[in-house]
């Protein structure tokens, strides 16, 4: 085993290093077996197999920030059914590191972290299938699952994030206007169009600025993007397993109707927008901008000022879009070792069950991670993931972030920042013929040099 790991994590080092963006600080692995504690619980909320003690449960868990609410609902878990529950937290960048050696170990994790498709290829012998496991029936959506190539449920999402369009309704109705006019792009533009035609009267604009500096960019060259790559993915019928060698570029003119929308019905004039300066977020809270992309990290920051804030999809003019819902996704996705015993799998997937289906449990959880995408979690305080949630909840389909493939992304990315600018100083076709290139003809550039031999 200890040769088959170490050639796994030659991989899987690149892997895991997508995940320490989210993670907090730290600087080494910590860990307690759970024992007595005075908390109490409800033993009839868990399944036969944990009320009689069998087995135990070994998390290896990703995120630091969520450490001391799980040790203490390990105690919890440990306390009501007499299974003991040992949680280890990697520190913040040694995910890896850590899961190697503990894996390579006669009692290793029996829960564990595989966060996207290329870790799924390192990891999948070592995870169990979870379909039609008791975990997998709690989920609400299938839409942060990891599958393999034989359609085995290799890890299953526990928490998410979401980006879109963040609105101010209370501005949409001062400019005449109401939520119920956006359910596509041609509503979405009407409206604003309508706003930053009366921004003087109003005094409000449509959208806040979209600077293209370092601070701002990515919001344009990475999470506006994916609304290219999403509909490319989504055409081929499957979710994209692995980084493809290029694109077509046919919705090209969708990710354009919404960029122009945006710059053009702003506070910023375009041609500024290339040194940065402006506060988007200011300006919203400020009720200076009726709109401001972004994602469900803002909530807290904008919502004391804007309570009923809300978010919507990248409307952008493409047929059906009025069953979009917004850009979600995750790399924190849980998977249980096939090599540990039936009886701690078993186990493991009685506390899995637990975390997201007890009333109190699963609000410690949501409280650390924002939502979780289970049937009985307990509601989540953010609004936009509240957002995110009714719209999967309505049957609109989830945007995932296959921007997540950028080949080679800082280099990618710089070449459209550059070629933007250019298109905001001038507005010609021969402009976004160099838009267009970048993004098309620099994915298959960029995808070369990250493949090169």
């Amino acid at each position: 085993m200890k040769k088959k790991l170490l050639s796994v994590f030659l991989c899987a080092a690149m892997t895991m290093s997508l995940f320490a963006g989210c993670g907090g600080s730290g600087s080494a692995a910590t860990g307690t077996d759970a024992g007595s504690t005075d908390a109490s619980g409800d033993a009839e909320a868990v399944t036969e197999t944990a009320a009689s003690g069998e087995g135990s449960v070994y998390w290896l868990n990703f995120k630091p920030e969520l450490d001391e609410t799980i040790q203490e609902l390990g105690k919890k878990y440990t306390e009501t059914t007499g299974v003991p529950v040992k949680i280890v937290t990697a520190a913040s960048g040694t995910y890896s590191q850590t899961l190697q050696s503990e894996m390579d170990k006669s009692e290793a994790p029996t829960l564990f972290v595989v966060g996207n498709a290329a870790g799924v290829k390192d990891w999948a012998d070592y995870a169990i299938d979870l379909t039609g496991t008791k975990i997998a029936d709690e989920l609400s959506t299938d839409a942060y699952n990891l599958y393999d190539e034989t359609g085995k449920l290799v890890s299953i999402g526990y928490c998410y994030e979401c980006y879109g369009i963040i609105v101010n309704p209370d501005l949409i109705e001062k400019a005449g206007h109401s939520m119920d006019e956006i359910k596509n792009f041609e509503g979405l533009k009407t409206v604003a169009e309508d706003i930053h035609k009366n921004a003087d009267t109003l005094g409000f604009d449509a959208f806040s600025s979209s600077d293209m500096d370092d601070s701002s960019s990515w919001r344009f060259t990475g999470h506006l993007a994916n609304l290219e790559y999403f509909y490319e993915e989504k055409e081929s019928g499957a979710k994209w397993e692995e980084c493809p060698a290029s694109l077509t570029g046919k919705y090209m003119e969708n990710y354009k109707n919404l960029y122009d929308l945006i710059i053009n019905n702003s506070l910023t004039d375009p041609k500024d927008l290339a040194n940065g300066g402006h506060d988007a977020e200011a300006e919203f809270k400020e009720g200076k901008a009726a709109f401001f992309v972004n994602g469900s990290w803002e909530y807290a920051a904008v919502s004391g000022d804007v309570p009923n804030a809300t978010m919507i999809p990248y409307y952008c003019g493409v047929a059906g879009e009025e069953k979009a819902g917004l850009n979600c996704g995750t790399e924190n996705c849980w998977a249980v070792n096939a090599n540990a015993s039936e009886a701690d799998q078993q186990a493991t997937i009685d506390f899995m069950v637990w975390l997201v289906s007890d009333p109190d449990a699963s609000k410690a959880m949501v409280e650390q991670l924002g939502i979780m995408p289970y049937k009985n979690a307990a509601e989540s305080s953010n609004g936009f993931l509240n957002d995110a949630a009714k719209y999967t909840a309505d049957g609109c389909y989830v945007m995932d972030w296959a921007t997540n493939y950028q080949p080679n992304v800082d280099d990618y990315r710089a070449a459209l920042v550059a070629a933007l600018n250019q298109y905001n100083a001038d507005q010609s076709d021969a402009n976004w013929d160099l838009v267009k290139a970048a993004f098309v003809d620099g994915w298959a550039t960029q995808y070369g040099l990250a493949n090169a031999d």
